[in-house]
């Protein structure tokens, strides 16, 4: 077998130099205000993989020195139920709430959009909110997608080029893809690295499941993007030699945690991969914190 060639893009690593920045930033709020900031989810039913975020979040919360508070909900709730919910969370009904994320999925009977909506576009740490995707797509962002802005953030650590780079990503969905074009594909802002590593100024395509030949698309790019929840979807012959390949998937197969990429087989071709797990998912909640102490200091005057 040929020897893997890929560097490791270890997003685990980044997320905790990450919170140890965030750390003393929330220290530094609270001798200011007299308080932490404070995060309060929602969590509607009992599925495993729901509540095991769930805990994630709260724990890294607790590492950075945020107060975080989970409101559990009965699988059965109504729509209405959830919206009422979420609008007393924000009269700080439930204790002061900085930043309020309700966790996803809910239950098919729910109008999910109905319940984002609800959370105000400046408590939305998730990014989710109409106001806060319409802010991103103009270039002037206040709450990006924590997935996105974890993928962004390890592309710039890793001083990986950009600008004039073509990038493909495979999914389009509100949380990752389309916030992720849009995010690669912004003008740089100033103090940008004049090098092209300021993860913008590319040129993206977005894949989605009326694309026909992926693999077409994929086999072109610099950065290849997975991101549909299909294990192992891309696969050696799909990238191109030297590529970095990051992987937003995670699926659970025969007992194990695996991404949408092959991680051997395209390990053996890439430039840099992210691992499943290790890779994506501690960045995601890195830049969920992130967000939410941006909350509290926007919500208290800071910013």
């Amino acid at each position: 077998m040929t020897a893997p060639v890929a560097r490791i893009l270890d997003g685990r690593a980044l997320a905790g130099r990450i919170e140890t920045l965030l750390r003393e930033e929330v220290e530094t709020f609270a001798g200011m205000f007299g308080r932490k900031p404070r995060l309060v989810v929602v969590l509607v039913g009992d599925m495993a993989a729901s509540a095991s975020y769930v805990k994630s979040k709260a724990a890294a919360a607790a590492r950075v020195g945020m107060d975080a508070a989970v409101v559990p909900v009965a699988a059965t709730a109504t729509t209405t139920e959830l919206v009422a919910l979420v609008r007393a969370i924000a009269r700080d009904e439930h204790g002061h709430a900085d930043g309020i994320l309700v966790q996803l999925p809910l239950p098919a009977h729910v109008d999910t959009v109905a319940v984002l909506d609800a959370v105000p576009p400046d408590r939305d740490v998730d990014g989710f909110h109409p106001e806060n995707a319409g802010l991103l797509s103009q270039g002037r962002p206040r709450f990006i997608p924590c997935t996105a802005a974890g993928v962004q953030r390890m592309l710039i650590d890793a001083a990986i080029p950009t600008a004039g780079k073509h990038v493909v990503i495979v999914g389009r969905s509100d949380i990752v893809g389309k916030p992720l074009a849009l995010l690669l594909a912004q003008r740089p802002p100033l103090g940008c690295p004049s090098d092209g590593t300021g993860g913008c100024d590319a040129t993206v395509t977005i894949c989605h499941s009326r694309s026909g030949d992926i693999g077409h698309f994929t086999r072109q790019a610099d950065i290849v993007v997975a991101a549909v929840g299909k294990p192992r979807l891309i696969t050696a012959d799909m990238v191109r030699k030297g590529a970095t390949v990051i992987d937003v998937g995670i699926n659970r197969v025969d007992g194990k945690l695996v991404g949408d990429v092959d991680y051997n087989a395209v390990s053996e071709v890439a430039g840099w991969i992210t691992p499943v797990p290790g890779g994506v998912g501690p960045m995601t909640v890195a830049m969920l914190m992130a967000n939410t102490l941006l909350a509290a200091e926007l919500r208290l005057g800071k910013r």
